[in-house]
């Protein structure tokens, strides 16, 4: 099997675990031969190209470096990790101003050295913000910047599954929207359990409301049991998403996106989308009057977030974006 393309991917916090987990990933995907590892901790940066070495891949040219200019030029795909992460006790949300600040340099070095690049995805938290920051001083167009809320909706998954007895895959229409952080909007009305309707399932609404707190407290769960933040499954959900923007399957669990369409304005928030080729897409959710209102509810949170930035000078306000973004 051949590489999906040829086009420089470059993987931002290569030095991390996340990022030298979805380094691996995108060699045994066989994304791209040409992956550029970028990080300013350059012992971990070397130990890790040294184990991708050790690994063996066949026919992949793995460059690494310390210098962002050196790193991004002509990069045509990013995912970038390269945030602070989340330790025992703390929020996505108190992560806000310094992953902020590392995502408007971020955003600016894309439009200085690659402002050609095809798609990126950004998933350190709050990556609702740190996305919607990369993607405002990027200049990139909405659909070419994702971010990584796909976990929250597997998690729900994955505790459906374990409630019920049944193989993960045997649930769908389990999503969650909105905010990437304490305050997503749990759907499950179109939830079906092996084809049943999760309704039909004579699930209590106590039961249901201990899944949502396994589902919301999923990634502190993980800190708790191993003492670290969840690295394997952001690194492989990102990964499947660049490779679906690269011309790969389509990617079809929620991504955040840029919203401003009317109801949901300048956010970007989990919604239904694809992301295929030509960027991503997104429609609107379908729900339970409950579950709108909780999404409503997500989404005047993350205002409350994007406004905090723009006080603090990372982004500026809504009615001057386009002067930065045109596209915006």
């Amino acid at each position: 099997m051949g590489f999906k393309t040829n086009d420089k991917l470059v993987i931002v916090g290569a030095a991390g675990m996340i990022g030298s987990n979805m380094a691996q990933t995108a060699m045994m995907l066989k994304l791209t031969p040409n992956i550029c590892l970028y990080d300013v901790y350059e012992p971990g940066l070397k130990g890790v190209v040294a184990e991708l070495n050790h690994c063996a891949f066949e026919d992949v040219n793995i460059t690494w470096t310390t210098d962002p200019a050196e790193a991004y030029k002509d990069a045509k795909y990013i995912i970038s990790s390269g945030g602070a992460p989340r330790k025992a006790g703390m929020t996505r949300e108190d992560l806000l101003k310094g992953n902020c600040e590392i995502a408007e340099e971020f955003g600016k070095n894309v439009k200085e050295y690659c402002p050609e690049v095809k798609h990126i995805v950004v998933i350190f938290n709050p990556a609702d913000l740190t996305g919607l920051v990369v993607l405002l001083h990027s200049g990139l167009k909405p659909e070419q910047v994702t971010t990584l809320a796909a976990l929250d909706s597997t998690r729900l998954q994955t505790e459906l599954a374990a409630a019920f007895g049944v193989q993960q895959c045997k649930v769908t229409g389990a999503y969650t929207y909105g905010g990437h952080g304490e305050a997503m909007a749990v759907f499950a009305s179109k939830v079906k359990i092996d084809g049943k309707p999760l309704s039909e399932m004579g699930l209590s609404e106590e039961a249901f409301d201990e899944i949502k707190q396994k589902t919301i407290q999923g990634g502190a769960n993980i800190i708790n049991l191993r003492g670290r933040s969840s690295f394997q499954s952001p690194a492989y959900n990102a990964v499947k998403m660049i490779e679906a923007a690269m011309g790969g399957e389509p990617f079809t669990w929620p991504a955040g996106t840029y919203v401003n369409n009317g109801k949901y304005q300048n956010v970007m928030m989990a919604m239904p989308t694809v992301i295929d080729k030509s960027g991503v897409h997104y429609g609107e959710p379908e729900g339970t009057p409950e579950e709108i209102a909780a999404l409503d509810a997500s989404y005047a949170h993350l205002c409350e977030m994007r406004d905090e930035i723009i006080t603090l000078g990372i982004i500026p306000a809504t009615k001057d974006w386009k002067k930065v973004n045109p596209y915006l």
